[in-house]
């Protein structure tokens, strides 16, 4: 025997069956999206949880405290697609939740796909909208590989990856452009696309049949708690700046009915925000564990959960509300069903969870300000972007010749118009110039950037601008982009928003739990991006070849 040999027997030998065992990958990973999860969400309301769901993660396993989104514009798609590629927006190329189409001049889903139609509508649920070319949708915009992508690679049909949320951006940017099958929620309907296969299984159109959501009209959404608990927490119920729409008070009860006698798209718009679409992709996930065999397949699989009730209800009440708290405590409630379920069917000792957000979200501007003159908050009108940036070109340039115009606004940032620059004979970057200071002066914008700027800043280090560069695009990318100062909202009569480099909006939780894990909490700065070259190492599979972030355990 040779004398390596000899140590390598003596190692194994040490180690003992335990750790031999520890070593072996994960018969399933689930990786947790909760879309609009704030970090201080798992401190601030972490009295009030149950022990199966969020503080079975906390306390059982790997809490890092301080993880963070290195890109500026943080939104769902590019924080969705951030998660399992490991890869800023500059390289996989989801820059938003919808983008101008710079060949068609027209605005698209980030993951609009005309050759791709959704499959799961029954005749009674195919409305015009949805059979519409542009309501296809597939992950093909999306640049880089995920972690579940390397698992097909690895095993192909021996492993299962699987997604399912309440957006169909969330489900498919998690799953990636391999897996079996995605899946989210069309008016009541959990459907797919043929991307992914041409009819969805039997036991899924068994489920849609059973019409669990149209069975939730009229139900009526109250505080799981005694109301005192949630005013000690958040304040109270009714503050200014609140959501009334769809049927819907500032406080609570709420009853589930979009405001309407019939089931329509305002009760299918009250219900999305209300925690019974939580429970609602809950029992959709537990379905699937059962139905797919998750953790049984021969090889790991991977299942992708989002909930975006979350948030829905954070948008229209903001982070300091009784229903962003109660809906919290009913997402735990479901978290702790689904992990009950992984227990019986795989064993939780057999599997890896993740859990983490795309974003988080400001406080309402009127919260911020409350009881101030002075306060930092605000709300604005994006046409007096429009307004001041075309003042601005026509003072320095002529006014363009009518039916032209200079540029299209698309989110927070400018397109100029081609055919206005080749008529009047101007340099594109000389012109973005005078747009980027005539809207950065105005008193609710931080900074403002033209595109050469952005390309020639580096992606390294803290700065606004290199946030700004690793959320850029340029095929996509627009000529002029703006940072909004802090708590300024262009939601102008009510809610609140996210997408700024600011922390309440960066700092999400990231936090592991099972096979491989060591439990604890570390309290070093980490990125989102980290997530999928660590969570790739434990499943024994390279990281996904555009992964920018590094493996932390």
């Amino acid at each position: 025997m040779s004398s390596m040999s000899f140590l390598l027997r003596l190692f194994l030998l040490a180690c003992g069956p335990a750790t031999l065992l520890a070593a072996a990958p994960p018969k399933l990973a689930v990786v947790i999206s909760v879309d609009q999860l704030r970090a201080d969400y798992l401190q601030r309301f972490g009295p009030y949880f149950g022990e199966g769901g969020f503080r079975r993660l906390t306390k059982g396993g790997l809490v890092f405290e301080e993880c963070h989104y290195a890109h500026a514009f943080t939104q769902t798609a590019p924080g969705h697609a951030t998660i399992l590629t490991g890869a800023y927006p500059m390289t996989h190329g989801i820059i938003a939740n919808e983008w101008l189409d710079r060949d068609l001049w027209e605005q698209v889903n980030n993951v609009e796909d005309r050759t791709s139609p959704l499959v799961g509508l029954t005749p009674a649920d195919a409305t015009a909208a949805l059979l519409a070319p542009k309501a296809g949708r597939s992950p093909r915009t999306l640049r880089a590989d995920t972690v579940g992508d390397q698992l097909k690679l690895r095993h192909g049909a021996k492993a299962k990856v699987f997604a399912a949320s309440n957006k169909d951006r969330s489900a498919m940017l998690l799953a990636g452009r391999l897996a079996d099958a995605a899946y989210w929620d069309e008016n009541g309907v959990m459907v797919t696309s043929r991307y992914y296969r041409e009819q969805v299984p039997a036991w899924v159109a068994a489920f849609n049949a059973e019409r669990r959501v149209h069975a939730s009209f009229g139900k009526v959404w109250e505080r799981l708690l005694e109301p005192a608990i949630y005013d000690a927490v958040q304040g109270p119920d009714d503050a200014p700046g609140e959501w009334a729409e769809s049927g819907f008070t500032r406080t609570f009860p709420k009853k589930i009915t979009g405001g309407r006698d019939a089931i329509g798209p305002a009760f299918f718009t009250a219900f999305d925000n209300s925690p019974f679409s939580t429970e609602f992709l809950g029992e959709f996930v537990q379905r699937a564990i059962v139905e797919e065999k998750l953790g049984r397949n021969g090889a790991t699989d991977l299942l992708c959960v989002s909930f975006s009730q979350v948030d829905t209800v954070g948008h229209n009440y903001g982070p300091d509300s009784h229903e962003v708290m109660d809906a919290m405590l009913r997402l735990d409630r479901v978290l702790a069903g689904i992990f009950d379920r992984i227990d019986r069917e795989v064993g939780l000792a057999n599997c890896v969870v993740v859990l983490s957000a795309d974003h988080g979200v400001a406080p309402l501007p009127e919260r911020v300000n409350a009881g101030r003159t002075d306060g930092p908050g605000g709300r604005f009108k994006v046409g007096e972007l429009d307004a001041a940036g075309r003042k601005a070109l026509d003072a320095a340039f002529g006014a363009p010749e009518a039916p032209e115009y200079w540029f299209t606004r698309d989110n927070n940032g400018f397109h100029l118009r081609a055919p206005v620059l080749a008529a009047k004979k101007l340099n594109r970057s000389e012109v973005a110039a005078v747009l980027r200071d005539a809207v950065a002066a105005l008193p609710f914008v931080a900074q403002a950037y033209t595109r050469d700027q952005i390309m020639a800043a580096s992606p390294d280090g803290p700065s606004v601008l290199a946030a700004v560069r690793r959320g850029y695009f340029p095929e996509r990318d627009r000529d002029v982009v703006m940072v909004y100062k802090p708590y300024f909202q262009s939601r102008v009569a009510n809610g609140t928003s996210h997408g700024t480099p600011y922390g309440y909006d960066t700092h999400v939780p990231q936090v592991w739990f099972g096979a491989g894990v060591p439990a604890g909490v570390r309290k070093d700065r980490v990125g989102v991006e980290d997530i999928a070259p660590t969570l790739a190492g434990l499943l024994g599979v390279p990281a996904p070849a555009q992964a920018q972030g590094v493996r932390r355990f």
